[in-house]
């Protein structure tokens, strides 16, 4: 059975720049914002429902969903955004449960960054968190996706807070780092993890997350 590590961090942590960095090295990467990308793009009755629900204002100058302007429609509106993840997180987890079932390697990285706020803590073998400060996170996310402060705060203030995602995670990066500091600590992370899948199938190891703790700070 493939080990499964979830990758998570709040938006604008860097959670992309590694897990890049894990498919450089030829790690599986199963993205849950990809997927929902896919499932908006391709998945005709999900589409057609959100442009019912919110109409034009979603919608781009090719009539198709813009996701920056949803995001923003929905963070403005808790109904609207309530709505919206029960409608797309079941189908995202079951798409997520199809390509793991597909994996024939020993252990994959699970990008999921409503890991906590859904209550997924339990599905992944281990928890791998990319962090940051608040600060960063608004700065990143500002000139990401060109939104103003006010906005960006909100984003933030509607996850998980940084000091819940630190209290169930089991391995941290801290990304303040440059690009080759994130490949080195990659490859650790890699070879800790094989080790950790090998040992799990092996059935060595019951509360392996009690006995092992990563930190980059």
């Amino acid at each position: 059975m493939t080990y499964i590590v979830a990758l998570t961090g709040g938006i604008g942590s860097g959670k992309t720049t590694v897990s890049n960095s894990f498919k450089k090295i030829g790690i599986n990467v199963i993205d849950t914002d990809v997927i929902a990308k896919n499932i908006i793009k391709n998945n005709y009755q999900i589409s057609n429902s959100i442009k019912k629900k919110f109409g034009k204002k979603i919608l781009n100058s090719n009539n198709l969903i813009d996701r920056l302007l949803l995001r923003e429609y929905v963070f403005n509106n808790k109904n609207y955004r309530l709505w919206l993840e029960n409608l797309l997180h079941p189908k995202i987890y079951q798409e997520s449960k199809n390509q793991i079932k597909l994996i024939k390697s020993n252990w994959c990285l699970w990008v999921v960054p409503l890991l906590i706020e859904k209550n997924l803590e339990k599905k992944p073998n281990r928890i791998l968190l990319v962090d940051t400060t608040i600060k960063n996170q608004i700065k990143r996310i500002m000139k990401r996706d060109n939104i103003n402060l006010q906005t960006a705060k909100k984003i933030i203030a509607l996850q998980a807070s940084r000091k819940k995602r630190i209290s169930v995670s089991d391995d941290i990066i801290f990304n303040k780092h440059s690009i080759y500091k994130i490949n080195k600590y990659v490859y650790y992370f890699n070879s800790f993890y094989s080790y950790l899948s090998k040992m799990n199938n092996q059935k060595k190891i019951k509360n392996i997350k009690k006995n092992y703790l990563t930190k980059f700070y």
